[in-house]
């Protein structure tokens, strides 16, 4: 399955191409595994289907945009949880541990730096490489 070059001579992966997000969406099969479908700058933009929990993480250099497109995102945080639905955006703060728990399936926009570990500080069986 391919969704954009995961390197360029551009800037940007998706520079001088139309990126079909319901298409991308669509085609995503396994939960918590992003896939880069742009870049912008230093940033990756991924798309990704989540189910259920993930594992609790932070990631010490970066905050992490969180972009509902459908479905139901409650991100827990040790202060509060934050739910989020379609339309909806959430930046969680660097160094914040966080634990992302989809309601059903949910399909999401992350932007994030160029080789941020989904996992962030953690390496385990959730960690996932969307450039492999």
């Amino acid at each position: 399955m391919t969704y954009g070059p995961a390197t360029t001579t551009s800037t940007s992966a998706a520079a001088g191409r139309t990126v079909d997000l319901k298409d991308v969406f669509a085609r995503l099969d396994q939960p918590w595994q992003p896939k880069v479908v742009a870049r912008l700058n230093d940033y990756d933009i991924k798309c990704a289907r989540l189910e259920g929990a993930f594992v609790w993480h932070d990631h010490p250099d970066t905050d992490e945009l969180f972009i509902v497109m459908n479905g139901s995102l409650t991100i827990h945080l040790h202060t509060s949880d934050i739910a989020l639905g379609p339309g909806q955006l959430y930046v969680v703060p660097r160094g914040f541990q966080h634990c992302p728990v989809a309601d059903g399936i949910v399909h999401t926009l992350l932007i994030e730096p160029r080789g941020t570990v989904d996992t962030g500080t953690e390496t385990n069986e959730r960690t996932y490489d969307p450039d492999d």
